[in-house]
């Protein structure tokens, strides 16, 4: 594969009105081509109805197992599984948590639940990921990735994961032959349950270019010098754009890179620097196209 596309998918769909009308907006405009919901979120339903009424886009479920922000903006998974579920009957606030707590049988019936409430619902998702990562065994629940990657194959959709390494994308704080073999380790999934993935991932969060800028043109700039260097093949990045309310400020600290970040979408200067330097944006639809193991 002789060329570069790059999926850019804006995760968090569904947590609040803020991601919701920031989403809807640069996917009407056609500035955004991918995103994925999170099921147990408040918003949710809007986020579901909106793919129902614009199949066209490429929307997918973002699966979610924690709720780092509890106390601000609370929700719990959809089953009844209590390993799922701490003391107030949340979902778990970080991945550790989440994995020291959880059973598989339970993490997967709640992976399940998520996907098939969207179904029932109407809407056909297009792609499955996973919301901070937490579903990648990299705390301990080691046969976690493979039962993804096996719910993926039953239900037929593809899942974001990386299944060949590039040095410069391994996430901060992360010994890079872990990172290699990780990405070694995804691919043989990915073949093993015939499952379409994307060739490179990059943690947007953890890129060290990415932080510390002041700027929204600062920004800019240093999250398209990065992703100008992708390789031949099929990369995703991540984002999370958001209006900067009030909302979005009781919510998170992160508010301002979330408000940056739909501004970078909009922005002519983005996708003229992609045309520039021949890289296609593109959506799970043509991922699977291309990527669907025969």
């Amino acid at each position: 594969m002789k060329k570069r596309y790059l999926i850019i998918n804006a995760d968090d769909f569904g947590l609040c009105d803020s991601a919701n009308e920031a989403i809807f907006e640069l996917f009407e405009t056609g500035n955004l081509l991918s995103s994925t919901i999170m099921m147990p979120c408040p918003k949710a339903k809007q986020a579901v109805d909106f793919s129902i009424q614009h199949p066209k886009y490429a929307i997918g479920i973002h699966l979610t197992m924690t709720n780092e922000w509890e106390e601000r903006w609370p929700w719990g998974p959809l089953t009844d599984g209590a390993s799922l579920r701490n003391e107030a009957g949340r979902m778990w606030p970080e991945n550790e948590d989440f994995e020291a707590h959880c059973n598989y049988d339970e993490a997967i019936a709640e992976a399940r639940a998520q996907i098939e409430l969207a179904e029932k619902m109407g809407m056909h998702p297009t792609q499955v990921d996973n919301h901070m990562g937490s579903l990648y065994g990299m705390n301990g629940k080691y046969r976690m990735l493979p039962k993804i990657f096996a719910l993926c194959r039953d239900l037929h959709y593809p899942f974001r994961m990386c299944t060949t390494p590039k040095d410069d994308f391994c996430p901060e704080g992360v010994s890079l032959n872990l990172y290699r073999f990780f990405c070694r380790f995804c691919g043989v999934l990915s073949k093993l349950y015939n499952v379409p993935t994307p060739d490179y991932l990059i943690l947007t969060d953890q890129v060290k270019c990415l932080k510390g800028n002041e700027t929204y043109e600062q920004f800019r700039d240093a999250f398209l010098t990065f992703h100008g260097n992708i390789p031949d093949g099929i990369t995703e990045t991540f984002i999370h754009p958001a209006l900067p309310t009030e909302e979005m400020q009781k919510i998170t600290g992160t508010w301002q890179r979330r408000g940056w970040e739909y501004e970078l979408m909009k922005d002519p200067v983005t996708h003229k620097y992609f045309k520039d330097h021949g890289i296609e944006l593109i959506s799970y639809r043509e991922l699977v196209k291309m990527k669907s193991h025969k």
